[in-house]
C-alpha cells in the first residue's frame, strides 16, 4: 500500500496540494511555537560573573502552596519582579561548611555612569571579584570611598583608566570617583556578554545598598580538595532554611542576570500558551482539509471497493498517503518554522522582551514533536473519513459515492449540541473570573462554539439553504435556484468550508480586539485618574524626599511620589503577579483619582493596602479584610485591606504605602513625582529648578505620561498581537485552501450542468450565489461567537459592559476574509468554465 500510495501522490499532485499546504503551513506554525518554549527551556544565561564559584546561593523565584486535590498539595513557583536577596548570615553559615573556603556576598546596585549612560551597568563590593574571578589589568582595587574599578568592557568605550573620573548616579544621588584600576576575567578582558561591571569598597557598597544586611546572592567557592557533592548537599540545605535556591552549573546564570530568569519565563509561557491555542487551530484546520480531501475522492475510493480492494486495504492506502504528505510537510514545514522563530526572536529582542544573549536553541525535539502531532491528527482524520467508504458493500459504493447524506448521524448532532452547552456556561465561569483564568475560559469558550459549529454544520447549512432559497432567487433568478439545491444537498460536503471561514472571523474577533480593549482601558483609566497637571520625573529615579521637596514649593497645592512595582496575590487556581505602586497618601486625593468605591486612601498607612475592585473579587477580599500578599522580592505581607478602587488597569491592581516597600524594591526609588499646583501660581520656573537638582530630572505634562504610556502599552501587546496575526493568518489561510479544494472538485459537476444546457454566465452566477450564502452564514455565526466571547472577557477583566470594537478593524476583518472568500472561489471556478465541458467530464475527481 505504501508503493500504491506513493503513486497516487506522484499522479495526483494538484489533488493533494491544498492537504499538503495545510499541513506544512501547520508544522511551521507549531514549530515556531515549539521551538520558542525549547529556546527558553534550554536558556540559562551567562554565568561568566559567578563562574569561579561552585554554586550561588540567591532567591529568585516564589512557590506558594495551592489547593490540595487527593491528599497531594499543588505548588506554583512564580518569578520573583524585584529579585529577592538573602539574609547577610548566610555567608557566614555558607562559610562553615567543611570544604568551603569562602563564602563572598555580592551586592547588586543600579548603576548610571556619565562616561557611558547607554551601557547597562551594575555596582558590586570588591570582594566579589572574586566570583568570577576578575584579575586586575592596570591599576589597583579601590581602597577608599572616592574610588571604583571599573571592567574592560565599561573602560573600553569610555577609554576610563586609572586615575581618570567619572561621574556615578546611584540611589539618585550623583557622586564623582576616581578610577583606581580596570579588571578583566580570563580570556574576555571582561567583554562577555551581559552588564558592565563596577567595584566600589565592600563599606561603601554596603552604604549605598537599598536592602541593609541582606546579600544580591552568595557564591561559594570550595577547596582544592574539597569533596564536592558533599558541599553541594550542605548548600542547598543552607539555601532551603534560608527560603533560597542554590544554583550550580550553568544555571548560575539565571542568579547572575535577571534577564535571563525573565526571558526564559517569557519564551516558555508565551510559546507554550500559544502552542495550546495553536494546536488547536490546526487541529481544525488539518482535520477539516484531511477529511474534505478523502471526500473528494470518494469515485475512485468506491471503484477500488467495487474491484475487490478491502476495506482495510484502502484505510491503509489514505494512510499511507496522508503519511507521506506528513513527511514531506515536516520536512518544509520545520526549517520554515525554525527561519520563523529566529525572525520573532529578533523581533522580541529589538522591542526589549528578550535579552541580546538569548538565542533560539535545539530544534531536533521540536521538528520530531511537532510532526509527529500534526502526522496523528491527520491520520486520525483520514481514518474517520474513509470509514463510511470502507464500511458499505463493494456494489453499493458506487451509488453511495454519487449521492451523499445531507446531514450526519444523531451522535454528530448530540455531541455538536454538548459542546455549544458548555460553551454557553463557560460564559458563567468566564463572568466569574478575571485575569489569566478569564481569558483561558473564553478560549475555551471560543473553541467550543467553533467545535459545536463545524459539528452542527451540516444542519447549520440545510437550514441556511431553506432560509435563503427564496433571497437567492430573487436576487439571481434561475441560478439562485440551483444554487439553494446545491447548498441543500452539499450540507455535509461544505462542513470544512464553513468551519475555516468561522473560525477565521471568531478567533480574529475575539483575541485581536480584545487586545485593542484592554490598551484602550488602560490609556483611558491613567488620563483620567491623574490630576495633577505636571510630573517630576528621572531616568535614575527619585528619592523619596523628592514630593517633600515638590510640596514647599511656592504655588504647589499637593505632590505625590509613585514607586511603580509588582506583588504577588492569591487567585482561585494559581497565584498570579499583578501590577502595584507605592504612594505616599499626603495629599493623594488631588493628584490621583482612583475612582474609590469604598473606604479612602487618607487611611493608607503601613500594614495597610487599597485593592482594585477586580482584584479584590478575585482573591475574595472585602473592606476590612486582612489580605496575605507577597512583596515583589518575594517578602510576604498581611494587610488590612483600606480602600477598593476601580480603576486598576491604569494604576496597578494594587496600592501601597511607599515605606511598606522600603527595602523591597531593586532601586528603592520614586518612578515620578506628581505635582499639581493652584491656579495661576507660576510655580513652572521654581519647579524646573528643582529638577536640576536631580541627574536627568525634568518636569513634564503628565499628558505626555499618558502618551508614554499609550506607547509602553502598544508595545507589550505587540507580542500578542504579533503571535495572534500569525494563527489569524493560517486560520484565513485555511480557509482559502478549503475553498480553493471545494472549487476545484466540482470540475464535473459544473461541466455536467453546462452539457445538459446550462451557460457559462448561469454557472458562474450559480456559484456566486451559492458562495455569497455560505460566506453570509459563516461571517454571521463568526461575528456572533466573537460578539458573545468579546463581551464577556471585556466585562469580565475591565469591567467595561460594552465592548470597544473598531470600525475599522471589523470592516479589515470582515471584508478582508470576504474578499479573500471570494477570490479563493471565482478564481477556481472561472478557470473551470473555461475547459470544454467534454474535457471536464474526463477530469478525475
Amino acid at each position: 500500500m505504501l508503493r500504491l500510495a506513493a503513486q497516487t501522490l506522484r499522479h495526483r499532485t494538484g489533488g493533494f496540494l491544498a492537504t499538503f499546504v495545510a499541513l506544512a503551513a501547520g508544522v511551521a506554525v507549531l514549530m515556531t511555537c515549539a521551538l520558542l518554549v525549547e529556546s527558553g527551556w534550554r536558556h540559562q544565561g551567562d554565568p561568566h560573573r559567578y563562574g569561579a564559584a561552585v554554586a550561588v546561593v540567591a532567591d529568585r523565584d516564589l512557590t506558594v502552596d495551592g489547593p490540595t486535590v487527593l491528599g497531594e498539595t499543588e505548588h506554583t513557583t512564580v518569578l520573583l519582579p524585584e529579585r529577592g536577596s538573602v539574609p547577610g548570615k548566610v555567608a557566614g553559615d555558607l562559610a562553615d561548611v567543611p570544604g568551603v573556603d569562602r563564602a563572598v556576598g555580592d551586592r547588586r546596585l543600579v548603576v548610571t555612569t556619565t562616561a557611558a549612560p547607554g551601557l547597562p551597568t551594575t555596582g558590586h563590593g570588591w570582594s566579589s571579584t572574586a566570583l568570577a574571578p576578575y584579575r586586575l589589568v592596570s591599576g589597583r582595587p579601590p581602597r577608599s570611598d572616592g574610588e571604583i574599578a571599573v571592567d574592560a568592557r565599561l573602560a573600553g568605550p569610555t577609554r576610563l583608566g586609572p586615575g581618570a573620573t567619572t561621574e556615578v548616579i546611584t540611589g539618585g544621588v550623583s557622586r564623582t570617583y576616581e578610577v583606581s584600576g580596570v579588571v578583566g576575567t580570563d580570556g574576555t578582558d571582561g567583554t562577555a556578554s551581559g552588564r558592565a561591571a563596577l567595584f566600589f569598597t565592600d563599606a561603601h557598597a554596603a552604604a549605598l545598598d537599598p536592602h541593609p544586611g541582606r546579600y544580591d546572592a552568595v557564591g561559594v567557592l570550595t577547596a582544592p580538595d574539597a569533596d564536592r557533592d558533599a558541599v553541594l548537599a550542605e548548600v542547598r540545605r543552607i539555601a532551603d532554611a534560608a527560603g533560597a535556591t542554590a544554583y550550580t552549573g550553568h544555571d548560575r546564570g539565571i542568579a547572575a542576570e535577571p534577564e535571563s530568569a525573565a526571558a526564559r519565563s517569557l519564551a516558555l509561557g508565551a510559546g507554550a500558551a500559544f502552542a495550546g491555542y495553536a494546536a488547536a487551530i490546526v487541529g481544525f484546520v488539518v482535520a477539516g482539509t484531511v477529511g474534505l480531501s478523502v471526500r473528494h475522492r470518494r469515485r475512485d475510493l468506491a471503484l477500488l471497493r467495487a474491484v475487490a480492494a478491502t476495506p482495510g486495504q484502502v484505510r491503509s492506502m489514505l494512510l499511507a498517503e496522508v503519511g507521506l504528505l506528513g513527511l514531506l510537510a515536516g520536512a518544509v514545514g520545520a526549517p520554515a518554522g525554525l527561519l520563523a522563530t529566529r525572525q520573532v526572536r529578533d523581533a522580541l529582542v529589538s522591542r526589549g522582551f528578550l535579552p541580546d544573549e538569548f538565542t533560539v536553541r535545539g530544534g531536533v525535539l521540536s521538528a520530531a514533536a511537532v510532526v509527529v502531532t500534526v502526522a496523528v491528527v491527520a491520520l486520525f482524520s483520514a481514518w474517520i473519513a474513509a470509514l463510511r467508504v470502507t464500511r458499505i458493500r463493494p456494489t453499493e459504493a458506487l451509488g453511495e459515492a454519487a449521492v451523499e447524506p445531507a446531514t450526519g448521524g444523531r451522535a454528530r448532532l448530540v455531541c455538536g449540541l454538548a459542546c455549544v452547552a458548555g460553551a454557553f456556561s463557560l460564559t458563567v465561569l468566564t463572568g466569574a473570573t478575571d485575569g489569566q483564568t478569564a481569558l483561558g475560559a473564553a478560549m475555551g469558550m471560543l473553541y467550543l462554539f467553533v467545535l459545536g459549529v463545524a459539528l452542527l454544520a451540516p444542519w447549520i447549512n440545510q437550514g441556511a439553504a431553506r432560509l435563503l432559497g427564496p433571497v437567492l432567487r430573487t436576487v439571481w433568478g434561475d441560478s439562485g435556484y440551483l444554487a439553494a439545491a446545491n447548498l441543500r444537498a452539499n450540507a455535509r460536503g461544505a462542513v470544512a468550508v464553513l468551519t475555516a471561514l468561522v473560525l477565521s472571523v471568531g478567533l480574529g474577533g475575539t483575541v485581536w480586539f480584545l487586545q485593542d480593549n484592554l490598551e484602550r482601558q488602560t490609556v483611558a483609566q491613567s488620563r483620567e485618574g491623574v490630576l495633577a497637571q505636571y510630573a517630576l520625573t528621572s531616568g535614575t529615579g527619585l528619592p523619596a524626599s523628592a514630593a517633600a521637596e515638590a510640596r514647599r514649593v511656592p504655588g504647589v497645592a499637593a505632590a505625590t511620589g509613585v514607586r511603580r512595582t509588582s506583588v504577588v496575590v492569591p487567585d482561585r487556581l494559581e497565584p498570579q503577579t499583578v501590577p502595584a505602586q507605592g504612594i505616599d497618601p499626603l495629599g493623594a486625593d488631588r493628584t490621583l483619582d482612583l475612582r474609590v468605591r469604598s473606604g479612602s486612601l487618607d487611611a493608607l498607612r503601613e500594614g495597610t493596602v487599597a485593592v482594585s475592585t477586580a482584584r479584590a473579587d478575585a482573591a475574595g477580599w472585602r473592606l476590612g479584610d486582612k489580605a496575605r500578599l507577597w512583596l515583589g522580592d518575594g517578602t510576604p505581607v498581611t494587610l488590612r485591606v483600606v480602600a477598593l478602587y476601580e480603576r486598576g488597569w491604569g494604576f496597578g491592581d494594587v496600592t501601597l504605602h511607599r515605606r511598606t516597600l522600603d527595602g523591597h524594591t531593586v532601586t528603592g526609588l520614586d518612578d515620578r513625582v506628581l505635582i499639581r499646583t493652584t491656579p495661576d501660581s507660576g510655580a513652572e520656573g521654581a519647579l524646573a529648578e528643582l529638577a536640576r537638582r536631580y541627574p536627568g530630572g525634568q518636569v513634564t505634562d503628565t499628558a505626555r505620561l499618558t502618551g508614554e504610556l499609550a506607547e509602553d502599552v502598544a508595545v507589550s501587546g505587540w507580542l500578542n498581537k504579533m503571535l495572534v496575526t500569525v494563527l489569524v493568518g493560517y486560520a484565513v489561510l485555511a480557509a482559502a485552501n478549503t475553498l480553493v479544494m471545494a472549487a476545484l472538485a466540482r470540475t464535473r459537476e459544473l461541466s455536467l450542468l453546462r452539457l445538459v444546457g446550462v451557460t457559462r454566465g448561469q454557472a458562474k452566477r450559480m456559484v456566486h450565489a451559492e458562495q455569497a450564502g455560505l460566506l453570509g452564514v459563516a461571517l454571521l455565526i463568526g461575528a456572533a461567537i466573537a460578539a458573545v466571547t468579546l463581551t464577556t472577557i471585556v466585562r469580565a477583566v475591565t469591567g467595561a459592559t460594552v465592548p470597544h470594537v473598531p470600525a475599522t478593524g471589523w470592516t479589515a476583518l470582515l471584508g478582508g476574509t470576504t474578499a479573500l472568500a471570494l477570490l479563493a472561489t471565482v478564481v477556481p471556478v472561472t478557470h473551470i468554465l473555461r475547459t470544454a465541458p467534454v474535457e471536464g467530464m474526463g477530469v478525475r475527481e
